[in-house]
């Protein structure tokens, strides 16, 4: 067989996740055919405009209403809605034919085996040999599905279970049969890591495969050691959100997202398909878990579950939570645990995750019964849920967003006094991590020469994790190859030349330290190596300047040196254009204001597909003074053709940073002219980031880089874009749509933007406009009206200080 390609999908059943599935392919450029049932009967609507069951529109309106309201959904499951196009639809009565021009089918029906299996005996009709054919099920046993059918099908046939939302959970489950083809296995795990982002985790199949075996027995732990150390659900999700590196919805809002009856199905279904489960009680569903699916309190779906949002008397909202003991909905109580007030002191997730397990309070008790819980639990899951430990490990980490893993943390917490303290509270590891450590073999993971590896049973040494041999993972070089380092960024060897800085204050704002790391980067790559990457491992690339630190400059009037700032500023993000060496910015999650800036100066992005850049500063009352103005005018130059409108271009540029526009992936960054065409790229997983960056920084030093020249040929249109901009904000005043102050931020931006009141059109240099930037954003930050929405932001912990 020749190489597969993966041009066209076929997806059945257009469901909450049928419809995300289609559109996640639709993100990647992949033409997806997105079919559903028939209506049985017509819409009220439909009968009043005189349409019968035979009309195209009725026959496609179950598989249209559900596209075009999971098009709709927040968060979206589109890189950007011109995605949509991809898409086609119909049904199945009239279009299955069409699977026969489809790469990959992917079956989405209702979680009854005797549906799928004729779902699957009429898409045999008219599938073209060769063909993957796969179920998104969640639990039904995979080899069940095939019987009855041909060779060829069953070859090609598989589970793969995407988790909810497709776009954002990056897990994938890839689920065989005896029968499936192994080259096809490990087609779709390249695939699905490459192509769709994911992080693909190979399952046996067993009831609730992996992720969802592991995650809803800590769930069903959690529930019932609730109940039994008397705590609250607010209580609960303060200790098991960010202070252990896992989501803010932490466990019990999480139950209120995915749905009390989704848990509760999965669970009985392990407890029912599982009898030799040693923990098959955990499984058994608590009596006020009962009461609340009989009484529909489901969560987000029903409008209540653990929580519920209710408005007060005065109009206020307010989210009251669940009392386990009355099931009565009650005011949050402020939650207070020391154990968690010393994790808060520890950055390092680890050093933080051993003291809250150790600690001795309340707190650390539940994580003490809970954590030596899993521990146990996930011991005795190998072999029987995977061979290999790691599995468990990526599939919580991906699907369950669990920054540390169980395996992880085990090895954090330390495995041998661990190992003791478990088989004194009565828990009873697998015999396999006793002989681990009677081997001398005290953790589950190592680095070896940048290359993390793990403890394989069967051979009882460690092995590298399959697929990570040729990947540039920072956590694994930042031991032994940091170059400099200091309280604000590390700089990192990543080998062949290339050197990398990573952020690492809170949020990853940019201050005074920052600011020293990135000249230091650029200094030490000039001198030694051959390209620098700004990258790092945060929850995001960068929230942006530290604009409290700019606050109190304006508050205590200490203009000159707010000048200052500013340049060293502007002048860093120049240096990063203007060095003697390529600089690769890799950016994920938010890049804003500063991040951005950054990002627009680099000779190269490698975005994240989940990248939300913008420029906000206008929101907190001054213009982006990093050089984005300036480099917004740049853009706009390079832009016009002769015949273009040059104002209504104009326009668009101005109105993008002056309604602080946030890109909501980094596909729609391109739309909003953060990123640019034929220089920027995308990439969809986030595993591959680091290594595709760094092969562009020696791509660039390879080719022969030349340090750039400052430009001083920027077309500015001046008084005929000034006057555009004087106008509107004038209107948009005296209409009272913005405030005075929103006038006066619209006229400096504007004036930076036109290049000055300049007669005519003319070019200008780089340090022209960044002179105009500067002094329009001190001039700002003078205003009372700046000051006050700086407080105010202060006030409510927007804004960071060092």
């Amino acid at each position: 067989m020749g190489t597969r390609r993966i041009r066209k999908v076929a997806v059945i059943g257009s469901g909450v996740m049928g419809s995300q599935i289609a559109c996640h392919f639709a993100n990647i450029g992949v033409e997806a055919l997105l079919l559903d049932i028939v209506p049985r009967e017509l819409s009220e609507k439909e009968k009043a405009s005189g349409l019968g069951l035979d009309n195209k529109s009725v026959r496609n309106r179950i598989v249209n209403d559900a596209l075009n309201a999971a098009i709709k959904m927040k968060p979206a499951p589109l890189y950007s809605k011109n995605f949509a196009k991809r898409i086609t639809t119909g049904n199945i009565d009239d279009d299955l034919h069409l699977v026969a021009d489809a790469d990959w089918i992917i079956e989405v029906v209702i979680e009854r085996l005797d549906i799928k299996q004729q779902v699957f005996a009429n898409i045999e009709k008219h599938r073209k040999p060769g063909t993957i054919i796969s179920s998104n099920t969640s639990g039904i046993p995979i080899h069940k599905m095939i019987d009855g059918r041909s060779e060829d099908f069953q070859r090609h046939f598989l589970g793969t279970h995407f988790f909810n939302p497709p776009r954002y959970l990056e897990l994938l489950e890839i689920i065989p049969t005896p029968k499936t083809d192994s080259s096809l296995i490990e087609f779709l795990m390249d695939y699905g890591r490459k192509y769709l982002g994911k992080k693909t985790v190979l399952c046996k199949d067993t009831p609730a495969f992996i992720a969802n075996r592991i995650g809803v027995f800590s769930i069903m732990s959690l529930f019932h050691a609730v109940k039994e150390m008397g705590l609250t659900v607010e209580e609960v999700d303060k200790l098991t959100g960010p202070v252990l590196g896992r989501p803010k919805s932490a466990t019990f809002r999480t139950c209120d997202v995915v749905g009390l009856d989704t848990l509760v199905h999965v669970a009985n279904g392990v407890r029912e398909n599982c009898p030799k489960d040693e923990e098959r009680s955990k499984f058994e569903i608590p009596s006020y878990i009962n009461k609340m699916v009989e009484e529909n309190w489901l969560g987000s779906k029903t409008g209540q579950g653990f929580y519920k949002k209710v408005k007060g008397k005065d109009g206020k909202s307010e989210i009251l939570s669940l009392d386990l003991n009355t099931l009565e909905y009650t005011s949050q109580d402020q939650v207070r645990f020391s154990s968690i007030g010393k994790g808060r002191e520890i950055e390092d997730l680890k050093e933080r995750t051993k003291i809250l397990i150790n600690f001795q309070d309340k707190g650390g008790e539940f994580y003490r019964k809970t954590f030596y819980a899993l521990f146990n639990y996930i011991s005795n899951r190998i072999p029987e849920i995977a061979e290999e430990l790691y599995k468990i490990d990526d599939g919580m980490k991906a699907g369950f967003g669990w920054q540390l893993a169980p395996f992880e943390t085990w090895d954090a917490v330390g495995v041998k006094e661990t190992f003791e303290a478990m088989k004194k509270a009565g828990h009873s590891p697998a015999p396999w991590v006793e002989e681990m450590l009677n081997n001398g073999i005290n953790s589950f993971y190592q680095i070896k020469g940048g290359v993390k590896q793990f403890y394989d049973i069967a051979s009882k040494g460690y092995k590298t994790i399959p697929g990570t041999e040729d990947l540039v993972v920072l956590e694994n070089l930042r031991e032994k190859n940091t170059v400099w380092k200091n309280k604000a960024a590390t700089i990192v060897d990543l080998g062949d030349g290339i050197i990398n800085l990573e952020f690492h204050s809170k949020m990853n704002t940019i201050g005074g330290d920052t600011i020293v790391a990135i000249n230091k980067a650029i200094d030490l790559a000039e001198e030694s190596y051959k390209g620098l990457v700004i990258y790092n491992n945060g929850q995001n690339f960068s929230a942006g300047a530290n604009v409290g630190m700019i606050f109190m400059m304006a508050v205590e009037q200490e203009y000159d040196e707010l000048y200052f700032a500013i340049q060293q500023f502007q002048k860093t993000m120049m240096r990063i254009r203007y060095s003697a060496i390529p600089v690769v910015v890799a950016t994920h999650q938010m890049a804003l204001g500063g991040g951005c800036e950054m990002s627009m100066h680099s000779d190269k992005v490698i975005a994240h597909a989940e990248t939300y850049m913008g420029l906000v500063e206008f929101g907190v009352g001054v213009i982006p003074g990093g050089g984005g103005s300036k480099e917004f005018a740049l853009r706009l130059s390079d832009s016009l053709r002769d015949g273009d409108i040059r104002t209504n271009a104009f326009r668009e540029s101005f109105l993008t940073i002056g309604q602080a526009k946030v890109a909501t992936s980094a596909f729609e960054a391109f739309e909003l002219g953060y990123l640019r065409e034929g220089i920027d790229e995308v990439v969809i997983s986030r595993e591959l980031q680091l290594t595709r960056a760094k092969a562009a920084a020696i791509a660039l030093a390879d080719k022969g880089y030349t340090q750039p020249i400052e430009r001083k040929d920027i077309k500015v249109l001046g008084k005929e874009a000034l006057g555009l901009v004087y106008v509107g904000a004038n209107s948009m005043q005296s209409g009272n749509y913005i405030s005075e102050h929103d006038q006066l931020i619209s006229e400096k931006l504007g004036y930076v933007l036109a290049g000055g009141d300049l007669s005519e059109i003319t070019e200008v240099s780089e340090s022209y406009l960044l002179e105009l930037e500067r002094k329009a954003f001190v001039e700002l930050c003078a205003t009372r009206k700046t000051l006050e929405r700086l407080q105010s932001m202060v006030t409510k912990g927007k804004i960071l200080r060092n």
